[in-house]
């Protein structure tokens, strides 16, 4: 989980230019997935290079783009079912998210 965790953390790091550092909450899905978000009412700017991705949301939506990106790297790397679950679990949650376009496009 701390491994997770911290590429979550490494992630928005990368996506966001202001984002620096702070307190992030933890939520559980009913569908058995996860993430987390940054404990923040303010807007983060997300650059996504691959994919000429860049705009503003929520930090819950960027909270799901950096652990959706942390959990595919994860799932890339150690090939098991579950975290592959997990990001697919998160993903259909995402679709229902009030910024679900611009996830979508995020990680598209």
């Amino acid at each position: 989980m701390l491994k997770g965790e911290f590429l979550v953390y490494g992630w928005l790091e990368k996506l966001s230019n202001n984002y620096g550092g702070g307190l992030w909450n933890f939520y559980d899905l009913s569908n058995g997935g996860f993430y987390m978000a940054p404990c923040d009412d303010k807007r983060f700017k997300i650059d996504v290079s691959g994919n000429y991705f860049s705009s503003e949301m929520s930090a819950d939506a960027a909270g799901i783009v950096a652990s959706l990106f942390a959990q595919c790297d994860l799932a890339n790397r150690y090939d098991d079912d579950k975290l592959i679950n997990q990001y697919h679990w998160l993903r259909d949650f995402a679709t229902e998210h009030a910024e679900s376009d611009l996830i979508m496009r995020a990680i598209d």
